[in-house]
């Protein structure tokens, strides 16, 4: 189990708080929180917890390549047991939408 951060600019807090996919095979989980009230920081924050290990650059690429088209500040948590990038970037959007209430 191989745990990362990372740390995004960001240029839009999300709204709401956000639980999409589950912690299963092949699959991801993903829980994002809007930062907190009055903060000024505006970043995403990413913890990611995997089950594979050795993949650093891979992971540090497909969320810098989505936050670069999506900056939506907050906490955001990726609980991955052997997601693809693919999986990744789809459960990505699916949070950002969900916080951002449908709108892309």
């Amino acid at each position: 189990m191989q745990t990362l951060t990372y740390d995004f600019p960001a240029g839009q807090a999300a709204p709401n708080a956000v639980h999409v996919g589950v912690v299963a095979s092949g699959d991801l989980e993903i829980l994002l929180e809007p930062p907190p009230s009055g903060a000024t920081d505006s970043s995403a924050s990413v913890r990611v917890r995997t089950s594979v290990d050795g993949f650093d650059t891979v992971w540090h690429d497909v969320l810098e390549r989505f936050f670069t088209h999506t900056s939506l500040a907050g906490r955001w948590e990726l609980n991955d047991f052997g997601a693809t990038p693919g999986v990744v970037t789809l459960r990505l959007r699916q949070a950002a939408e969900a916080a951002l209430g449908g709108q892309p």
